[in-house]
């Protein structure tokens, strides 16, 4: 039975990803922060199915923090995984201007003590860092492999960095390590922070009279926006290869903010223009305008490309939140979910529940 490491677990990727190993097999364990209060929603879940083998469980949690390389050396030195998934990070952009030392040190160095953690177990264990289309910034559309970065927050600065470590273990240790340079990927999961959920739940909220307006930043900016669970499983793809290499994740589709609140209040027959206002807060110092994901490689290389599309997954997102609020919605994105993730992405209440 194979092992894996999956730091970020309670957030969206690692929620969905624990599911899809679970699901493949694998023995989990997941590295979280101690904290006051519990954190765990998105995987609660989890416990309650039948994820044992001869009686044995088969997913596990354990503390650390980024900011600990013997939080984290412990986790790894004890557990003596075939594959770690390395998701954490301080990953919100606007909240990077406001902390830049912490995201630097969460962000960027988080995974050199990950890495140096590998390279002491010396066991050949495969190595996934989540980089980040963010790398790009302003960089010319659309964006591969081979574009240059052009960092254009203290987020995409940090992962740049941990980009480069990822590159420097694999070529000064030969280790297998590998960059997925992910481009924006949402769900039902997603952060009530961030730009899509916070569209999606404020449009059910609306609905249900429970808020009046939406305050948003720049709505011009354009996003190549996917479907997480998707995405989880090109992870665990890039870690099965013969050879380790770094790769665009993305559909090679790109829509505008505007584009999102358009599908999204237009599912439910509303007008947004009605309830969105703009907030200067929500601006970034420096803006990434337009990240568009050239995919090529994964598709030719490792068989992935996605199924879900833009449209569809606004569908997806609202429905899920509408049913939060406890009102009635179309369910076509419950439909699209039943059809195409048949066997390990289910939709039930645990797929939408979030941290609080």
């Amino acid at each position: 039975m194979k092992k894996a490491i999956i730091t970020g677990i309670t957030g969206q990727d690692g929620s969905y990803l624990a599911e899809f190993l679970l699901n493949k097999g694998y023995e989990v364990h997941g590295i979280i922060r101690r904290a006051s209060t519990f954190n765990t929603k998105r995987i609660d879940h989890l416990y309650q199915d039948p994820h044992i083998i001869d009686g044995t469980a088969r997913l596990f949690l354990h503390y650390g923090d980024m900011g600990s390389t013997g939080s984290l050396g412990d986790v790894i030195y004890d557990t003596k995984p075939d594959e770690i998934y390395h998701l954490a990070a301080q990953s919100h952009v606007r909240v990077s201007f406001d902390m830049p030392e912490y995201t630097g040190d969460v962000t960027g160095l988080g995974t050199t003590r990950m890495l140096e953690a590998v390279r002491r177990l010396d066991r050949g264990t495969r190595f996934y860092q989540a980089s980040t289309s963010e790398l790009f910034g302003s960089a010319k559309p659309p964006q591969s492999e081979e574009t240059p970065f052009h960092p254009q927050s203290p987020y995409a600065a940090a992962k740049l960095y941990a980009y480069w470590m990822v590159e420097n273990y694999r070529d000064g240790y030969g280790m297998y390590t590998v960059n997925g340079i992910l481009f924006n990927h949402e769900s039902p999961r997603r952060g009530e922070t961030f730009v899509t959920r916070k569209i999606t739940r404020a449009l059910a909220a609306i609905m249900a009279g429970k808020q009046d307006k939406l305050f948003l930043g720049n709505l011009d900016a354009k996003r190549d926006w996917g479907y997480a669970p998707e995405f989880v499983e090109a992870m665990h793809m890039l870690l099965q290869q013969e050879k380790p290499d770094d790769y665009v994740i993305g559909t090679g589709e790109s829509h505008s903010v505007r584009d999102f609140l358009d599908e999204a209040f237009g599912y439910a027959d509303m007008d947004w223009t009605r309830y969105v206002e703009i907030d200067p807060r929500y601006f970034r110092p420096t803006e990434v305008d337009y990240l568009l994901a050239n995919p090529t490689k994964a598709k030719e290389k490792i068989g992935w490309s996605p199924k879900v599309k833009f449209h569809e997954l606004v569908r997806i997102m609202v429905d899920a939140d509408l049913e939060l609020m406890g009102l009635r919605h179309p369910g076509e994105g419950k439909k699209i979910i039943q059809e195409r993730f048949e066997g390990w992405h289910r939709w039930e209440n645990q797929v939408i529940t979030m941290d609080k």
